[in-house]
Formats: structure tokens, C-alpha cells, sequence
């Protein structure tokens, strides 16, 4: 029987098992790498257009994020997203393959029970790592424009208890100004890298687009494959941070 790679996806709070497809020639396609939105809803999203530019800055950038994708055979892209505000779930569960992603619009209301979203991301990360998958470091992307109002050191510790949460691709992004950048720079968790500051529309929409493209081809690139015995993030995050205008309009 010819060799398969099983891909193992959450479904209605289960893990189905799959084979991977295989390329001509018998080849088997690229490594698992999940890339998962983890957006603040909170009600302060809905002043002055914050969570329409979001939902704009995600579906524009789509496009460029599968050609990104498209160019590596090393990784097979599979993106999902967590909304939070009073509580977390997720916005869309299915790890789907980026060529066939569409993104749903969120809306915006409540609190910013941050902590909650990444407890839900490291449950996720646990069954990862039970499936014993031959993935990639994944990526996280937080978005917020405030400060938790749950227990986000207990979410935090919960995420970087996970050998995938710890080696994780973690980038975040906190739009105006009283988006809280200590709590953004304790998921990040890497004194080489600041949390983004997007101040205005423009901003945000750059920033979507280089985590979409830069950070992604860095973490689906070859070297970016964990080695054995690794314990923390081995994927460098890409320099070329995009400049951005320093007009503040959040």
C-alpha cells in the first residue's frame, strides 16, 4: 500500500483524519501549516469603521496570500479564524485550504475576553500535537483594539504550554490607541519583535497584507520545518515591516 499522510481537521469539535492529496509523480503534497485569525470584536471594534477595515483588509488580502501560497509546494496552507468579545468561539472552525477560503464578515459588540480566544487556541494547538501531525509552526495573528477583560495571563499560559504554542509564528496587531501593546508584546513573547501599531485604516490594511505575504512565505519556507528536540519558535520573523502612516485617526 502506497505511503499517505494523514491530515487530521476539527469538525464539529472532533479530528477527522484524511489522506493528503499527492502531486504527479507520486509526491506528497506540502506540510500542514495552520494560519488562524484571532480577531477582537469587542463593541469599541464598531467606532469609526475599525472592524469594516478589518473585514475589508482580510478579504483584499486574500489574493496575494494565495499566490504566496501557490509559489510553495513546501506547505499546504489551511486558515481559520476566532472572533472574541463576550466569550470566544470560533468565526470559521474548518481548517480550509487558503485557495478556497472566503472570509465572513464579523460584526462588533461586548467585551474583550481575550484570554478565553487563546484558551481556545491552545485546545485546538493540544489535539495538533496528539495527531502527532507533521506540520509547520503555525501562525497566530491577534488583532485588538483594547485590553482584556478576562484572565488573559491564565489564556496566555494555557497557549505556551503548547509545544505548537510555543513555536508558533505570533504576530499582533493593535489598532488605535488604547489598544494595550504590553499584553500584545506577552503574546508575541519575543523581545525581537514589537507589536504592530495601526493608527489608521491605511495602517491596518498594510499590516494585513505583510503578515499575508512576508510572515507567511517566511513560515512555509523549508527552513522554517521544526527540527527534532526544538522547544521554541525557529521561524525568523520577516524585517520588512511595512511603513506606515503615523496619522492617528483610532
Amino acid at each position: 500500500m502506497e505511503a499517505a499522510l494523514c491530515v487530521f481537521d476539527l469538525l464539529n469539535g472532533g479530528l477527522i483524519m484524511e489522506e493528503s492529496p499527492k502531486r504527479p509523480g507520486g509526491e506528497l503534497s506540502g506540510r500542514p501549516l495552520h494560519f488562524i485569525w484571532i480577531a477582537d470584536c469587542s463593541g469599541s471594534m464598531s467606532v469609526n469603521g475599525k472592524i469594516q477595515t478589518l473585514n475589508t483588509a482580510i478579504r483584499e488580502a486574500l489574493p496575494a496570500m494565495r499566490k504566496v501560497s501557490g509559489e510553495n509546494p513546501h506547505a499546504e496552507v489551511l486558515v481559520r479564524a476566532i472572533k472574541f468579545s463576550d466569550g470566544a468561539m470560533w468565526h470559521i472552525g474548518v481548517p480550509t485550504p487558503v485557495d478556497q477560503f472566503q472570509w465572513k464578515d464579523l460584526s462588533s459588540s461586548g467585551c474583550t475576553d481575550m484570554g478565553k480566544a487563546l484558551k481556545l487556541v491552545a485546545d485546538e494547538l493540544q489535539k495538533l500535537e496528539k495527531a502527532k501531525l507533521r506540520g509547520l509552526p503555525p501562525v497566530l495573528v491577534l488583532i485588538s483594539d483594547g485590553q482584556p477583560t478576562d484572565d488573559f495571563e491564565k489564556g496566555l499560559e494555557a497557549l505556551l504550554n503548547q509545544p505548537w504554542g510555543i513555536k508558533a509564528v505570533r504576530i499582533g496587531i493593535g489598532i488605535g490607541k488604547d489598544a494595550n501593546l504590553d499584553i500584545l508584546r506577552k503574546f508575541i513573547n519575543n523581545p525581537e519583535f514589537e507589536p504592530l501599531e495601526a493608527k489608521n485604516a491605511d495602517a491596518l490594511i498594510k499590516y494585513i497584507r505583510w503578515v499575508t505575504t512576508s510572515v507567511l512565505k517566511a513560515a512555509s519556507a523549508p527552513p522554517s520545518q521544526p527540527h527534532k528536540g526544538a522547544s521554541a519558535a525557529n521561524v525568523p520573523i520577516p524585517k520588512d515591516v511595512p511603513q506606515v502612516s503615523a496619522n492617528d485617526i483610532w
